[in-house]
């Protein structure tokens, strides 16, 4: 086993878990109900504008770099043996 394959597969293992977890703990986004359509009130608040700081901002973008991380983690084990 060459060690990029060893590299690879420890840092799939991690980004997997990693993503997992972060997937469990994530609370999920709720849409307007129907009370919102026929009463026209809109979610236009403080926190609406400043969700960019917020702890599930801060999850959701950390779900996305551990995405791409498995995503190329799982191309480097998969093609770079091939070459090697």
């Amino acid at each position: 086993m060459h060690p990029v394959e060893i590299i690879g597969g420890v840092l799939l293992l991690i980004s997997c878990v990693l993503l997992v977890i972060l997937g469990l703990v994530q609370d999920r986004k709720t849409d307007q109900n129907m009370a919102t359509a026929i009463t026209g009130t809109a979610n236009d608040s403080h926190f609406s504008k400043n969700e960019g700081r917020t702890k599930e901002a801060i999850m959701k973008r950390w779900t996305l770099w551990l995405a791409v991380i498995f995503f190329v983690a799982t191309l480097i084990v998969t093609i770079l043996p091939v070459y090697l």
